[in-house]
């Protein structure tokens, strides 16, 4: 009889026992049927304990002479009338308690942090009121019997019987309810996270098991041998029945704690693994009171906290490039710099000033971030780092942080994209410089701020002949040290051209153009 309250669970609306997404705020037809549905069970699981009880009952010492057809009807019927009484008043009572409950899961309302105490202590407010009621039932029914049968004793008997249905159908009426309320659950937690366990604990969950499936059934075997009466050893159908009960009800609670613990465990693991592969936008549903729950909320922090890595690794690694990032993340930030040999390449807008005028800031700027795309993609397709963007300019090294093994010439491919891709969308006219030599590269700052940059004669060089570039037809001027450093193959695309003084030199520079401009 006692499966009728699996199937009884089994029959609720899926909305019931289906957890709900955190964080909800409109009414869902879980909402309105979770207090109906509650009460259906708790009420299936008292009717179910007393009839196993009264079956029980008049199995034990049926032909003894102790008992007695008078006082088994009138037992049976002042337990049936109990049994009618108190179902509905404890409904009654059960429902007005958790009222506020029932009011914010009707309106779809957010609980307040005393609403969501309330809705978490369902589970255990609900199994002591069940217990209450068999505790009542107990003591009456013993006083009648002690009352109405030939041997007072079997009062005792009879109420003792009692106290321990009673307490298998309070702990089963927790596991059921604790099972059936996780929607509850889910919400009072995605307005208030759990902060300390408010329920009982794993442990205790299996501990409340073996009471209901080992603990109470030997000890009413040993009751039944130490009976009061003086009937002895019990029947055949009391060794039969009471085993057959223990095992019915030691299924259905095993099944409760299994899917209670087995079932948030394995979202667990689902969503720990999906973060183990990168995704930090997981989310697990907290719908546990206790240490499942604090370890659901952990995981959601954790994820929370990944995500929130994520981003500033990203949005660190946009303004200062990804290897500059990694390496700061790897190493930490000092001030200070090493001797790199490095290409440097600085590229730069003709003209920006009378665009400025003639476009508006607005325009301006999406003109600049698409030709700042373009530095970016060639730049990046070779190796480089853009170092920094200065107005409408922007410096880009290759070979540092990162060593390069064809440095100048990944700069000199990258000036030759660039070239091309300008001249392609034809919104802007640019000069592009490309210098090779030592130069200091680090971070330079103060201890509170501090960027990683290069410092040195190729930087500066490649920034002079940017402005020659722009009064070249090909747009692109590198230095003969940047040429010569460059494999043969791209030597080809490049033509040697004058010596000039550059700005700030004394020796002459040899230049050297793109072919074919």
């Amino acid at each position: 009889m006692i499966t009728t309250v699996l199937r009884s669970a089994r029959a609720l609306p899926p909305a019931l026992l289906r957890v709900v997404v955190p964080g909800i705020r409109r009414v869902v037809p879980a909402d309105r049927v979770v207090a109906p549905g509650i009460a259906l069970l708790v009420v299936a699981a008292n009717v179910v304990g007393a009839g196993v009880v009264t079956v029980l009952l008049l199995g034990v010492n049926g032909g003894s002479d102790v008992e007695s057809p008078t006082g088994r009807l009138v037992t049976g019927i002042v337990g049936a009338g109990y049994l009618l009484l108190a179902i509905p008043v404890g409904v009654v009572l059960g429902l007005h308690k958790h009222r506020r409950t029932n009011r914010w899961l009707w309106t779809g309302r957010t609980p307040t942090p005393e609403e969501v105490l309330l809705a978490l202590r369902l589970p255990g407010d609900v199994a002591r009121l069940v217990a209450w009621v068999w505790a009542v039932a107990a003591v009456g029914l013993g006083v009648v019997s002690a009352a109405v049968y030939p041997q007072a004793l079997v009062g005792l008997r009879i109420g003792i019987s009692v106290v321990l249905g009673g307490v298998v159908t309070a702990g089963v009426t927790y596991l059921l309810v604790a099972r059936a309320a996780r929607h509850v659950t889910a919400r009072a937690l995605a307005a208030q996270p759990p902060d300390q366990p408010r329920t009982l604990s794993v442990r205790r969950r299996l501990l409340l098991t073996w009471g209901l499936t080992s603990g109470v059934p030997m000890l009413g075997l040993i009751l039944l041998v130490l009976d009061p009466t003086g009937q002895g050893t019990p029947g055949r159908f009391t060794a039969l029945f009471l085993p057959g009960v223990a095992l019915v009800v030691g299924l259905l609670a095993t099944l409760l704690v299994a899917r209670g613990v087995g079932s948030p465990l394995r979202e667990l693991r689902r969503a720990v693994q999906r973060i183990g592969e990168g995704e930090t936008d997981v989310r697990v549903v907290v719908d546990d009171a206790g240490e499942i729950g604090l370890l659901q909320n952990g995981v959601n922090t954790m994820a929370s906290g990944l995500a929130e890595r994520e981003r500033l690794r990203d949005l660190f690694g946009r303004h200062v490039g990804a290897d500059v990032a990694a390496r700061a993340l790897s190493d930490g930030v000092e001030l200070g710099g090493e001797t790199r040999t490095v290409a440097a390449l600085f590229v730069d807008v003709a003209g920006s000033t009378g665009l400025a005028e003639r476009l508006g800031p607005q325009e301006m700027v999406g003109l600049l971030n698409r030709f700042f795309a373009v530095v970016v993609d060639a730049t990046s397709a070779e190796g480089g780092l853009v170092n920094k963007f200065e107005g409408d300019a922007a410096l880009c090294v290759f070979g540092a942080p990162q060593p390069l093994p064809d440095a100048a010439g990944a700069a000199l491919r990258a000036a030759r994209a660039i070239c091309t891709a300008v001249a392609e969308a034809g919104e802007v006219d640019v000069g592009v410089g490309v210098a090779w030599g030592d130069v200091v590269a680090g971070q330079i700052g103060a201890d509170s701020r501090s960027e990683y940059t290069v410092i040195g004669d190729a930087v500066n060089t490649a920034a002079r002949l940017t402005e020659l570039a722009k009064d070249h037809t090909g747009r692109a001027v590198a230095s003969d040290a940047a040429v010569q450093a460059a494999t043969a193959g791209e030597r080809e695309h490049w033509v040697a051209g004058e010596e000039v003084v550059l700005r700030g030199r004394s020796e002459p520079t040899r230049l050297w153009v793109l072919a074919g401009g």
